[in-house]
């Protein structure tokens, strides 16, 4: 393998946990030798996103593209794509990056752009999936890596882990179940699309 060549860039909102399992798989499971690919950047549209704290200690490069300081969604997507497209990314991944992106920037990144949900897609689309899921009766619920679509929650899913509802849950209860397996698929997921890449 000559070099580290696909780049992977990771947008988060908050504490970003799933993009440190996605930074510690790649390390552990030797991304870089086996694949040419490193987390190269993460960007989040909130100065005080935790995650940023932890990825600079980490080393790796951080920014923020504040969506605060944009009038139109398309002037946010426009300035954080030009942030991205300095690390010519293989992969542009979602890690709990709380914006709905605009179809110009979806379709920038098309077959590149990744996210994963708290639900067993297509079901529970959205906000609140687990108490969706409690309400709804559901004895199974889970998590979903799919590709990005313009349409919300709707691209081909890559991987998906189920966990079951237990009797008396909350959402807060189920939603630390579901995130522990959030942090073993999502990095399976993108390993595979990196073995697929030439």
């Amino acid at each position: 393998m000559s070099g580290v060549n696909k780049n992977i860039v990771i947008l988060i909102s908050g504490g970003g946990s799933n993009m440190a399992a996605i930074v510690q798989a790649s390390r552990a499971r030797q991304w870089p030798a086996r694949f040419g690919a490193k987390v190269a950047a993460v960007f989040s549209n909130k100065a005080t996103a935790q995650g940023l704290v932890w990825a600079a200690g980490e080393g790796i490069p951080t920014g923020v593209v504040d969506h605060r300081q944009f009038a139109q969604r398309e002037a946010f997507d426009a300035a954080l794509m030009a942030q991205i497209d300095v690390h010519s990314p293989a992969l542009v991944v979602l890690a709990g990056f709380m914006r709905i992106l605009t179809p110009g920037f979806v379709q920038h990144y098309q077959n590149r752009l990744i996210n994963i949900h708290p639900s067993l897609l297509p079901a529970f689309t959205g906000l609140n999936t687990h108490q969706r899921a409690i309400d709804m009766g559901c004895r199974f619920a889970g998590a979903t890596v799919h590709r990005v679509t313009s349409e919300l929650d709707h691209g081909a899913i890559l991987d998906q882990a189920v966990v079951p509802v237990l009797p008396g849950d909350t959402a807060e209860a189920l939603a630390g179940r579901v995130l522990t397996q959030e942090h073993i698929i999502y990095p399976r997921a993108v390993e595979r699309l990196l073995a697929a890449m030439p």
